[in-house]
């Protein structure tokens, strides 16, 4: 997909700054986080999101309408009376967020680049996670797997996250979303929740992300910006991919080349769609000139009401 601006300054991005300079724009982003995870903007996570499977609880006696699959024999056969075990849904979860550090995330043209749409969201995931005593880590990928986190419990790591989105250079350009997810299913070694932060442009092969949601709950969390679909009409302009460094002369002012290069946009979004809906994956899509907590919570409340069908 042709890309027609770059900004080269991205919140923390490409910047050389100081630690204490890096440790304050990770504070910000956590409170602005932490502002919408308070006010229940984005609605109940808890109860959308839960563990894989189910845990035992106690062992209790018996009481009238208790299934007598539930029976504890060789309780009840010590006690000399009927005990059953008793089981919860398992609560706890692992977290999981991939974000895309891709050149072509660092474009925007209305409110912020979609990198710091990316980095604003995956501050409130982490956020929510942390408040559910969820355990929540990263893993950040372009073209290769650029550093990994480990998934880890506590309010604290919220911020250490942050902080090591908004400190991260990357090295390379383009993007492999099917490396970063084989990756992923080789670091988490039980089912997880992974949220997919990335304008998935160069998604690839769709047998990954059918991998990936064979093994985990994943959930593609898609970032655009308008004028990825909406040209402008001015003129003459050198366009460049971000990712490959291809360039091009396109006269904007003329209506069949606007036209052509909105169609190619579409086309390549039309087939991300497809494959992600193809592989059983939940899709979230957002918008650099929009706010995003309404779209996150339609999200929840949607899969919310699924789940209690």
């Amino acid at each position: 997909m042709i890309r027609l601006w770059r900004r080269d300054a991205v919140e923390g991005g490409a910047q050389m700054l100081s630690s204490a300079e890096l440790a304050a724009r990770a504070r910000r982003l956590e409170l602005k986080a932490r502002r919408l995870v308070d006010g229940r903007a984005l609605g109940a996570y808890d109860s959308v999101f839960r563990g894989h499977g189910i845990e035992f609880s106690e062992v209790r006696a018996y009481q009238s309408g208790d299934p007598f699959s539930s029976i504890d024999w060789k309780v009840t056969a010590r006690m000399g009376k009927p005990y059953v075990k008793r089981f919860v849904e398992e609560r706890e979860l692992t977290v999981l967020l991939v974000v895309d550090l891709s050149s072509s995330t660092d474009f925007g043209t209305r409110q912020r680049l979609k990198r710091e749409l990316a980095f604003e969201v995956a501050g409130v995931l982490a956020l929510a996670a942390a408040r559910n005593n969820d355990r929540v880590g990263l893993l950040l990928f372009t073209d290769k797997v650029e550093r990994f986190v480990p998934p880890l419990r506590g309010r604290g790591r919220v911020l250490c996250l942050l902080y090591d989105l908004l400190r991260f250079r990357p090295e390379g350009k383009g993007t492999d979303l099917p490396q970063a997810l084989d990756a992923a299913n080789r670091y988490l070694k039980v089912r997880s929740l992974i949220f997919v932060i990335s304008d998935f442009q160069g998604t690839g092969p769709p047998r990954a992300l059918r991998a990936a949601s064979g093994r985990h709950d994943v959930v593609a969390i898609e970032i655009h910006d308008p004028a990825e679909f909406e040209l402008p009409r001015s003129g003459l302009i050198e366009v460049e991919d971000p990712e490959t460094g291809a360039r091009e002369i396109a006269d904007l002012a003329d209506g069949v080349t606007r036209r052509r290069l909105r169609g190619l946009a579409e086309a390549e979004h039309e087939r991300t769609v497809r494959a992600i809906r193809g592989a059983g994956i939940d899709r979230v899509e957002l918008r650099t000139d929009q706010p995003y907590a309404a779209e996150l919570a339609a999200f929840f409340g949607a899969r919310a009401r699924a789940r209690r069908r």
